[in-house]
C-alpha cells in the first residue's frame, strides 16, 4: 500500500555503544570547496500539520509537494486507520476527511503505529477522542520512553477514557464518546511544544472550542506552536494567542484547502553548514521570505559561526572559507538545530555553549547525551550542563558514530565526516525519517569534491 512506511530497524537503547550494527556507512570526505544547489524535500512539521487539518476539514483537500518520509507516511497511514482517505497523485496528496461519528462498527478498535514520530503519537490522540471507538497507540521501543502524560491528562479532563496503566507513555488506548465538549485545560508543555499543538489542531472540532494554558516553567520550540496557529488561521479557524502561553481556539469548520508545503528548513541546515566545513557555497531553492519554521534561524547561526548567507529571490546561499567560529547561543526556539550546530562546534576554532535545550533529552534519544558521547568518542571534549552542552574543540580522529536511530545524529555524523577521515555512521538510513535519499543528496552536493 503506498502510504505504509517501511518497517523500522530494531531500536538501539540510548547509551548503547557503537558497532551494534554491521557495515556503518563510510561518510564522504570533502576534497575541496563546494559549489552546489540542493533541493530540500518538504517540511515534515508542516506536512503532518496539514495532514491532520485536512483529515478534520469540511471537504477534500490537496497537499502539494508533501514530504514522503517515514514520519509523514506513518501520519498518513494513521489517519487512514482513523477513517480518512489519502490518495497519492503525482507529488501531491488528495485527502478526503474523516467522517466523525460515521463509524459503522463502534466496537472495532483502530491501531495506530507511531514509529518514533512525536507528531503521530501526540497529534492524533485528540483526534481519536472525537471517535466513538477505542484507538490503540504504540510505537518503536524507544518511543515508549517519550513523554505523553500532559496530552493524556488533558484528554481525560476533556472526557475521554485513556488506558495507559499510569505510565504516561506508549502504549495506550484512547476511547471517546463520538464528540468532545471542549472548554479549557491546563498543560505543562515544558517537555515538548507538541503537547500544545496537539490540542490546538483538533480544538475547532470540539463543541465549545478550547482554551489551552501552559503551566510549566519553560516552553521550548515556541515557533512550532506559532506554526500550528498559523496553519489553523489559514484554514479559517479563529485563534486568539494575544496572552502569553494561553491559546483560545473557537469552535467551527476547518476549511479544506489546496496548499503547497515549504522545504524543510531544519533539514537544509546540515547541507548549508557543509559550506562552512568545506569552503565554497551551498544553495537551497524555495527558501520562504516569511515562515514560522524554526529552521529560519539557520542563516543567522551559520553567519555567526563564520559563514556568509544571502537570499536572492527564493535561493538561500551560504558561503564559507573552511574556518568555523564557536558561539554561545540559546537554541530554546529551535532545538532541532542543535545536532548540526554541535557538529560544527566540534570542528570550530573556539569553544561553544549551546543553551536552552534540556528538553532534547526526551527526543528520539537523549540527544544531549548522544552528542556528548559521540563527539567525545571521536576525540572531542563535551560537557553536559543542566540545559545544554559546552563544546571545547580538540583534534578529532576517525571512528564509528552511533546514531541511536535518530536522524539528526546521522546528519551530524555526516557533517563531521566531511573533514575528519574514516568516519563511519551507523544506520544512516534512519535519515529517512525526514530526508528521503539523504545519502544520494549528500553525494550529489559533494559532486567532484568528494573523496
Amino acid at each position: 500500500m503506498p502510504l505504509t512506511p517501511s518497517a523500522s530497524p530494531s531500536p538501539v537503547p540510548a547509551g548503547a555503544p557503537a558497532g551494534l550494527e554491521t557495515d556503518p556507512w563510510s561518510a564522504l570526505r570533502a576534497a575541496g570547496p563546494l559549489e552546489a544547489v540542493v533541493e530540500i524535500p518538504g517540511s515534515k512539521s508542516l506536512t503532518n500539520r496539514y495532514l491532520v487539518l485536512a483529515a478534520l476539514a469540511d471537504g477534500p483537500g490537496r497537499l502539494r509537494g508533501a514530504l514522503r518520509s517515514r514520519d509523514t507516511l506513518l501520519m498518513a497511514a494513521a489517519l487512514e486507520e482513523l477513517g480518512a482517505r489519502i490518495t497519492p497523485q503525482g507529488v501531491d496528496w488528495i485527502v478526503d476527511p474523516i467522517d466523525i461519528g460515521g463509524v459503522d462498527d463502534p466496537t472495532r478498535a483502530a491501531d495506530i503505529r507511531c514509529g518514533l514520530a512525536g507528531t503521530v503519537m501526540r497529534f492524533l490522540p485528540p483526534v481519536a477522542a472525537l471517535l466513538g471507538r477505542p484507538v490503540r497507540f504504540d510505537g518503536d521501543d524507544q518511543a515508549r520512553v517519550r513523554p505523553m502524560g500532559p496530552v493524556l491528562t488533558a484528554l481525560r479532563a476533556l472526557g475521554a477514557t485513556v488506558l495507559d496503566d499510569g505510565r504516561g507513555t506508549l502504549p495506550f488506548t484512547v476511547t471517546g464518546g463520538g464528540r468532545v465538549r471542549g472548554g479549557q485545560v491546563d498543560v505543562d508543555a515544558s517537555a515538548s511544544s507538541q503537547f500544545v499543538s496537539a490540542l490546538l489542531l483538533t480544538a475547532p472540532r470540539f463543541e465549545r472550542g478550547l482554551v489551552v494554558r501552559h503551566t510549566g516553567r519553560t516552553l521550548p520550540s515556541l515557533p512550532h506552536i506559532e506554526m500550528t496557529v498559523e496553519v489553523l488561521r489559514a484554514a479559517g479557524v479563529e485563534v486568539d494567542d494575544s496572552r502569553p502561553e494561553i491559546w483560545r481556539v473557537a469552535p467551527g469548520a476547518i476549511t479544506a484547502r489546496d496548499v503547497r508545503v515549504e522545504p524543510d528548513l531544519s533539514n537544509a541546515a546540515p547541507f548549508l553548514a557543509a559550506a562552512l566545513v568545506c569552503g565554497g557555497s551551498v544553495s537551497v531553492p524555495g527558501w520562504p521570505t516569511r515562515t514560522s519554521q524554526p529552521g529560519a534561524m539557520v542563516p543567522d547561526l551559520l553567519t555567526r559561526m563564520g559563514g556568509q548567507a544571502s537570499l536572492e529571490g527564493d535561493l538561500m546561499t551560504v558561503r564559507g572559507t573552511g574556518q568555523i567560529h564557536g558561539l554561545d547561543v540559546d537554541l530554546k526556539e529551535a532545538g532541532e538545530l542543535a545536532p548540526t550546530i554541535a557538529a560544527l562546534a566540534a570542528l570550530a576554532s573556539s569553544p561553544s555553549r549551546l543553551r536552552g535545550i534540556g528538553h532534547l533529552r526526551g527526543h528520539e534519544t537523549d540527544r544531549l547525551a548522544a552528542l556528548a558521547t559521540e563527539i567525545t568518542r571521536l576525540g572531542g571534549r563535551v560537557e553536559q550542563t543542566s540545559d545544554g552542552l559546552v563544546i571545547t574543540p580538540q583534534p578529532l580522529h576517525g571512528g564509528v558514530v552511533e546514531t541511536y536511530h535518530d536522524h539528526r545524529m546521522a546528519t551530524a555524523g555526516a557533517l563531521i565526516g566531511l573533514r575528519v577521515p574514516e568516519i563511519g555512521v551507523v544506520d544512516v538510513g534512519t535519515t529517512a525519517k525526514t530526508i528521503p535519499d539523504f545519502v544520494s543528496l549528500w553525494s550529489t552536493m559533494l559532486g567532484g569534491a568528494a573523496r
